[in-house]
């Protein structure tokens, strides 16, 4: 292991004289781990002689100059810790090369690789950090810290010996915080992606001999999921109506609006309607340009969204979809295009009044005051995209073609939203399905009412 230097070990040190235009200054040099090194040591009390050498200045030195003396004391001290320095970089190196590669060091390394490499989302990203924060960070809003449960408990240990118990203990401990199932199992989502990351990288070849150990932690069992939510147009249109009119604003307030809150109430119920009848995310209202809409082919182009209030030139599923423009959205739009300012191809569909992109937790927070004055149901913003999509298949449309216009990557998402078909009409289609059986009955009626003996085969 490399050892600290002490005035003994230290290595020759050749004391020079050089001006680089700022007049006469000592330097050290001298070898170290078989290379040529040179340390500023400082400005030099010396003058020109008439060799084009250098000469003593008279008097004492004055401070912030070196003196031979003085230069020779400084230039020791100096290369002692540049040598010391690299004993502890080595010392750190040696010993990491001991231990092992940490899991700490290969989560950082990962959260990089998913930035540089694989381009993920903002709003991915910011989640990943926040489950790899050290405990006790403080949050940037409030005055809370992080519980960090994924590196207190494995930050410190060699990645390549975690077992799969140090993963369940890690998850219980996020559990008994009262973290719900896809919390934990978030988490642990984490830790599987940290170790995969680490056994294929080049940098780290984590090896295993059973494989992934968070592979082999308790998952936590979800609750069965409820069938979505979503509003029918006439909750869209009551919502939009309670925005417009500011009743999500306090009593006085709303009645004192000045002109740009109105512009702005009116917006706000227009994106309402935009969202529900489009099926946008939010991210991707809020990127929407007016040269996404084409008017004439009756569609709208959707590819690029707001992650993280960071705008990407990709959706959520990386793939650009086209929307068709039905004539509840074409009409919100075209109210929209109608408010005299910031209509050109490139401006956004929705903005606040110098044309910039909106805030959307300050839009989600009026969206919630309205739904609560207008006495619906506690939906969320994105129940919009859900009210979208079950409209459509309770109107009977393809379910593949549900899945184009919602940008869905697997047909069994889209498959969700089945439930808002009325059975009515699912019971309907069942009797097509067997209207040959009810041929048969009717060509062989004895069939409906057996004898006790047949009944009983």
């Amino acid at each position: 292991m490399p050892s600290r230097a002490t005035p003994e070990k230290l290595p020759p040190i050749s004391l020079k004289v050089s001006d680089r235009g700022s007049g006469p200054r000592y330097y050290a040099d001298f070898r170290h781990g078989g290379k040529r090194t040179t340390l500023a040591v400082g400005p030099a009390w010396l003058a020109p002689d008439t060799e084009g050498g250098w000469r003593s200045r008279r008097g004492r030195a004055q401070d912030g100059f070196y003196d031979e003396r003085t230069a020779t004391v400084q230039a020791a001290a100096l290369v002692s810790k540049y040598v010391n320095d690299a004993a502890d970089v080595e010392r750190v190196e040696f010993e990491r090369k001991n231990r092992g590669v940490t899991f700490r060091e290969v989560a950082h390394a990962y959260l990089a690789w998913l930035e540089d490499v694989k381009d993920a989302a903002p709003s991915t990203l910011r989640s990943h950090r926040s489950d790899l924060r050290e405990p006790g960070e403080a949050y940037k809003r409030g005055n809370g810290t992080t519980s960090g449960f994924i590196m207190a408990g494995l930050g410190d240990i060699p990645a390549a010996k975690i077992t799969p118990e140090q993963v369940d203990d890690v998850l219980d401990a996020v559990a008994a915080s009262g973290a719900g199932a896809r919390s934990v199992n978030r988490r642990r989502e984490i830790i599987v992606a940290v170790l995969n990351f680490g056994m294929k990288s080049s940098r780290f070849k984590l090896r295993f001999p059973d494989g992934n150990p968070a592979a082999g932690s308790q998952r936590r069992r979800l609750p069965q999921a409820a069938a979505l939510e979503f509003y029918t147009p006439e909750d869209v249109e009551a919502l939009a109506r309670a925005l417009a009119s500011g009743l999500h604003r306090p009593p006085d307030d709303r009645a004192r609006r000045t002109t740009h809150e109105v512009h702005q109430d009116t917006q706000d119920a227009e994106a309402v309607r935009v969202s529900a009848y489009l099926g946008l995310r939010q991210g991707e209202l809020l990127a929407l340009r007016w040269q996404d809409v084409n008017w004439t082919a009756a569609t709208v182009t959707i590819s690029r969204t707001v992650s993280a209030e960071v705008e990407r030139n990709t959706t959520k599923g990386r793939k650009v979809r086209i929307v068709p423009l039905s004539d509840p959205a074409a009409a919100a739009l075209n109210r929209l295009s109608q408010r005299g300012e910031y209509t050109d191809p490139g401006e956004l569909v929705i903005c606040n009044g110098f044309g910039r992109r909106l805030d959307g937790s300050a839009l989600r927070r009026r969206f919630n005051r309205a739904r609560e004055a207008a006495g619906l149901r506690e939906l969320r913003w994105h129940d919009l995209r859900h009210s979208f999509g079950s409209q459509l298949v309770a109107s009977g449309i393809d379910l593949e073609d549900v899945r184009d216009a919602m940008g869905h990557a697997h047909l069994a998402t889209t498959g969700r939203y089945l439930h808002a078909r009325p059975a009515t009409q699912r019971a309907a289609a069942y009797t097509r399905a067997f209207a040959s059986a009810e041929e048969i009955v009717a060509r062989h009626p004895a069939v409906t009412n057996p004898t006790n003996e047949e009944a009983n085969l």
